[in-house]
């Protein structure tokens, strides 16, 4: 078999998104009896047969990362940019020797530490260098939010060039979409991967049906009703103030709402603990201050996974009210936990749902959220979904049909 290197800022334990997914992969890809190794700032492996490589400096939060790119928040390549892009380029080089397909997971995407992206850039188009894949989940150039410190030239503009020889991935048919008129590449050129659930076990599935015992042994909000999970991290586009507003606007028809939001704060970065504390005066002003809990404050940042399936089987409906997602795994967590989903109405969401989820607008107000609960509650969950969600995005399914092909691709 193959030498496979997984390459991202931060990894497990360190919670995200992104980080769930390289951990899960990599243990996917020793499965099928490769050797991986997982190469990050800040981490480390959580399954013995992957190695991770420490190369400090990739680390979005390293201290001397944060300095340069202030810098190049507002334009300005400085030579202590130059300077560190070389050590990097060094250091990867090293942390790479022997590999046979790099797999970049969101570093030619996002400008989280573009000296890191430079580095990798510069040590992946050598000869004989590994055969890279490019993972793109959140293509800054295509997102409102990262526009402001985006520049033209170099380095920015490798978050939306095609590097030489690479093999384009992103999560969605939207994000392909996005990413080829990003790159002038056409669509079928890019790979797009789903991202994948862990099935719960047959016959624990859970939503209102079947959660009286799970609830009430399990949550920590008891008599809520109905219980809302907003299973994201606390950063500004996941909309939480919506979900907030929804169970003060469910409150004010007379039910005893509550909602847990089980997401830390962006591990990339710090400047996002202001949100939580927006979100929770949001919360004392509401008066929710005892309906609504954030588990960020409580359990120490992300549940772990069997916590996670307690609450999920535990609450009445998954309410995700974002501005925007690349994929939406809540989306696949609440389907095969039988469990009603009311989420924006977002092209990705509408990929992995269909007709069977409720939709609303994330700028709707929490009284039309509110509606759409209700509704969604008494509509029922999808079994129809929950059995799609089983056949075609459980992790070895994922793996079998995407991931395999995929590197039978890059090592041909």
């Amino acid at each position: 078999m193959s030498e496979i290197a997984l390459v991202h800022y931060t990894a497990p334990p360190v919670v995200g998104g992104v980080e769930r997914i390289v951990g899960r992969h990599a243990s996917l890809m020793a499965d099928a009896g490769h050797s991986v190794r997982i190469v990050a700032g800040r981490g480390g492996s959580q399954d013995e047969r992957v190695r991770f490589v420490p190369v400090a400096l990739a680390d979005s939060l390293h201290p001397e990362v944060v300095a340069v790119g202030a810098d190049l928040a507002v334009g300005r390549a400085t030579p202590a940019f130059e300077d560190l892009a070389r050590r990097l380029e060094e250091e990867l080089a090293a942390a790479l020797a022997g590999v046979d397909v790099a797999i970049l997971h969101n570093v030619a995407s996002l400008n989280r530490n573009l000296a890191l992206s430079a580095g990798l850039h510069s040590v992946l188009v050598r000869p004989g260098a590994p055969r890279t894949i490019l993972w793109h989940h959140d293509p800054a150039w295509t997102l409102p939010r990262y526009q402001p410190s985006l520049h033209e030239g170099e380095p920015w503009s490798l978050l939306r060039t095609a590097w030489p020889g690479a093999i384009q991935v992103t999560i969605s048919a939207s994000r392909r979409r996005d990413l080829a008129d990003l790159m002038g590449i056409p669509e079928d050129s890019i790979v797009v991967v789903p991202g994948g659930v862990d099935l719960p076990p047959e016959g624990a599935g859970g939503g209102p049906a079947g959660a009286a015992t799970d609830r009430a042994a399990a949550q920590p909000l008891p008599g809520a009703d109905p219980l809302l999970l907003t299973p994201a991290r606390l950063t500004p586009r996941k909309n939480i103030e919506l979900a907030i507003e929804t169970v003060g606007a469910l409150r004010a028809m007379g039910s005893p709402a509550g909602l847990i939001v089980t997401g830390p704060v962006d591990p990339h970065d710090h400047t996002e603990w202001l949100y939580l504390e927006r979100l929770l005066e949001l919360r004392r002003r509401l008066g929710l201050d005892q309906a609504v809990i954030f588990l960020a404050q409580t359990e120490a940042g992300h549940p772990a996974d069997d916590r996670l399936d307690e609450l999920y089987r535990a609450a009445s409906a998954l309410l995700l009210p974002s501005w925007d997602e690349g994929f939406g795994l809540p989306v696949l967590e609440a389907a095969v936990h039988r469990l009603p989903i009311v989420c924006s109405d977002l092209p990705s969401l509408r990929e992995l749902a269909g007709d069977e989820a409720t939709y609303v607008q994330p700028d709707g107000g929490g009284e039309a959220a509110a509606a759409a609960i209700l509704a969604a509650i008494a509509r029922g969950p999808s079994a129809a979904l929950a059995e799609r969600v089983r056949d075609s995005y459980s992790w070895p399914a994922v793996y079998r049909r995407h991931i395999a092909p995929l590197l039978e691709r890059a090592l041909s």
